[in-house]
Parts: C-alpha cells; sequence; structure tokens
C-alpha cells in the first residue's frame, strides 16, 4: 500500500470524517502533505495567523493557552480550524507531547476542500464548535 493509500484508511478512522465518501477522502488526503514530527515540535503558535491546520493520525499535542496546558488531545482529532474558519488569529499553541503522525494542510488547501467538500465544512465546523465549548 502506497502512503497515501495508508493516509486515506487512517482518515476513515478519523470520527469527525465519517459523512465523508472514499472519493472524498481521497480529495483530502490528496491536498494534505502527510508528515511525521517529532515529540516537543511546536505545530502552531498563540496568536499568529492561522495558516495551516493538522489532522492527528497517532500520537498526541497539548493545547496552550497563555503557556498553561488547557488540553490534550490524540489521534483522529483536528487542531487548527478554529483560526481557519473564523479567519482570525490563533487562539491557543499546539505542541507535540509525543511522536506524531499528522496530514498537514494549509489555509488555502482547507479553503478550497471545504468548497469542494460540503461535509467537510460540516465537520471541520463541528469540530470548531466543540472546541470553542471547551474553551
Amino acid at each position: 500500500m502506497n502512503q497515501r493509500s495508508e493516509t486515506v484508511a487512517k482518515l476513515k478512522g478519523v470520527a469527525r470524517f465519517s459523512e465523508l465518501s472514499d472519493r472524498e477522502l481521497k480529495k483530502v488526503a490528496e491536498a494534505g502533505t502527510y508528515l511525521k514530527l517529532p515529540a516537543q515540535r511546536t505545530l502552531m503558535s498563540e496568536t499568529t495567523p492561522a495558516d495551516k491546520a493538522y489532522v492527528i493520525l497517532a500520537g498526541e499535542v497539548a493545547i496552550r493557552h497563555k503557556g498553561e496546558t488547557i488540553a490534550t488531545v490524540g489521534a483522529g482529532n483536528i487542531v487548527g480550524e478554529v483560526g481557519i474558519l473564523q479567519k482570525r488569529l490563533r487562539t491557543a499553541g499546539v505542541v507535540a507531547l509525543t511522536d506524531l503522525e499528522v496530514v498537514h494542510f494549509t489555509n488555502d488547501d482547507l479553503s478550497r476542500l471545504v468548497a469542494e467538500i460540503p461535509a467537510l465544512d460540516d465537520a471541520l465546523t463541528a469540530t470548531a464548535e466543540a472546541h470553542a465549548a471547551q474553551d
């Protein structure tokens, strides 16, 4: 199985993506970049422009606000979508607690995908609302 096929298979395991068809998941995988990142890597910093988002396929990250860990999330979660969807600066930073496998999306990639795939827009909006409820 090639990396793209493996990424599609892992994206199928993301609960928020359960409404996406196989064809849509393939588009999502093709638009993103599969990455392995080391523990302690900062994925995004608080109060910076929202220029990327990640789907976590394996590992765990800390969500930090003003230097304090406010949540930890792992495989199957999406981080960075709030700033992109709401077109505002980051409200929190994200740091890898363990080695990670992620799919990285630029703002442009994600904006194009949500315009093409309504179910993805719904999934990201639901995720952003759930994150806002935790704040």
